[in-house]
């Protein structure tokens, strides 16, 4: 259809370059109910976290887990705005990146330079360690410079600037490449060096990731005392409001595409779920990358020809939903897990509160069962016998 007044992109694009349309579409976010939850979630968990805690956010891929991280540091930073005006120094939030490895263990000394450069530090490959004082021998050997210095002494920098810069939070994105190590007992050091970093600090960080991220959520019963999780969901296809947010999260897509000729993407709406799992950062790549692909055809509209050569195949999603539905189950508490616990502390395995409403409909479910058993052949049915004299006199 021809696009009228209600196109959601400013009109003057579609008279600019392939370059630009592309770039605005790829800046336009949506602010869906799903992220919106997941955000304000994680706003009230650092608001409210005990200094040196952990924060996980673990969801899908492709969910839209770095936008997730940009929202927050937007929000965080409009909202401390008074107080980094009277205190210049200080960082509202900091955010960093958590690169995996090329080959081999996770580099933390790659991990403290990109904090550093996100903290603003100066010269940060001239820093060098100092000889100690109590050490003679140590007055004699050549201090070690930026581009050689080992983690531990560009982490010890990374403590003095962050004690400094006093954010109300450290965001570490991509936090599954932590996980990035040769051994479980290297997982373990790996997750003591982020407790250490937090305590040290002061500071909660937050751990953004897949839900690969839960090996580190049960590594230890102290991390578990510490520790808040904040699930971001995929929008669930057997959930009818949530399919309604994720048709408008199309529909908002497809009125922000600078075309001359919309395409009635909501029309195929199940297509784009079965190709993006419920996951809109996976349906935002798909949807750019087919646009591009419309530009270099004439940029008129987008075509089911440009969606199909652009769409992830069948094994990628069915790899995608299992890996989804196995992180959903391991997050999802149910009645069984509580029982096992229960056990475990040597309580019966029934509910108070919480659970009353699973023990009434589970009796209720086994009176029916009763009710329903079949009788043996001549057995009465269950009735009041009258009693008394039962004759009718007329007067």
């Amino acid at each position: 259809m021809n696009r009228d007044k209600r196109a959601g992109f400013p009109p003057e694009l579609l008279k600019q370059s392939n370059s630009e349309r592309a770039s605005y579409f790829n800046t336009y976010t949506v602010a869906h109910p799903q992220l919106k939850d997941a955000s304000d979630r994680l706003r009230t968990a650092i608001r409210n976290a005990i200094p040196g805690s952990l924060i996980l956010v673990c969801g899908p891929t492709g969910v839209g887990k770095t936008t997730l991280s940009l929202r927050t540091e937007q929000s965080l930073t409009a909202e401390m705005i008074k107080e980094l005006e009277s205190d210049p120094g200080r960082f509202a939030v900091v955010g960093v990146e958590a690169i995996p490895p090329d080959h081999g263990n996770f580099n933390w000394k790659e991990f403290y330079k990109r904090l550093l450069q996100k903290l603003d530090e100066p010269c940060i490959g001239h820093k060098i360690k100092l000889p100690s004082l109590n050490d003679i021998s140590e007055r004699t050997r050549r201090p070690n410079m930026g581009h050689t210095a080992a983690a531990p002494e560009l982490r010890q920098v990374a403590e003095d600037v962050l004690k400094h810069r006093r954010p109300s939070a450290i965001l570490i994105d991509e936090a599954q490449h932590l996980a990035k190590m040769s051994s479980g007992r290297k997982l373990q050091d790996q997750l003591d060096s982020i407790k250490s970093l937090a305590n040290i600090t002061k500071i909660p960080i937050v751990l953004i990731g897949t839900y690969e991220l839960l090996s580190f959520r049960n590594l230890s019963a102290q991390l578990s005392r510490r520790s808040v999780d904040v699930h971001f969901r995929r929008y669930r296809a057997d959930r009818a409001d949530e399919i309604k947010a994720f048709k408008n999260v199309l529909w908002s897509f497809q009125n922000h595409l600078p075309l001359s000729v919309a395409p009635d993407l909501v029309g195929e709406w199940d297509y784009f779920y079965e190709r993006s799992v419920g996951c809109v950062g996976v349906l935002k790549e798909w949807i750019l990358k087919a646009f591009k692909t419309a530009l270099e055809d004439g940029g008129h509209t987008l075509t089911h020809r440009h969606l199909k050569d652009s769409a992830l195949s069948v094994s990628q999603c069915e790899n995608m939903v299992k890996d989804a539905s196995d992180g959903e189950e391991a997050l999802e508490e149910t009645m069984e897990a509580r029982a096992d616990l229960r056990k475990l502390m040597g309580l019966e395995a029934r509910f108070t509160k919480a659970g009353a409403t699973e023990q009434r409909s589970s009796a209720r479910a086994d009176k029916s069962t009763v009710r329903r058993r079949r009788r043996r052949p001549g057995e009465r049915n269950p009735k009041r016998d009258p009693v008394g004299n039962t004759e009718t006199f007329e007067g």
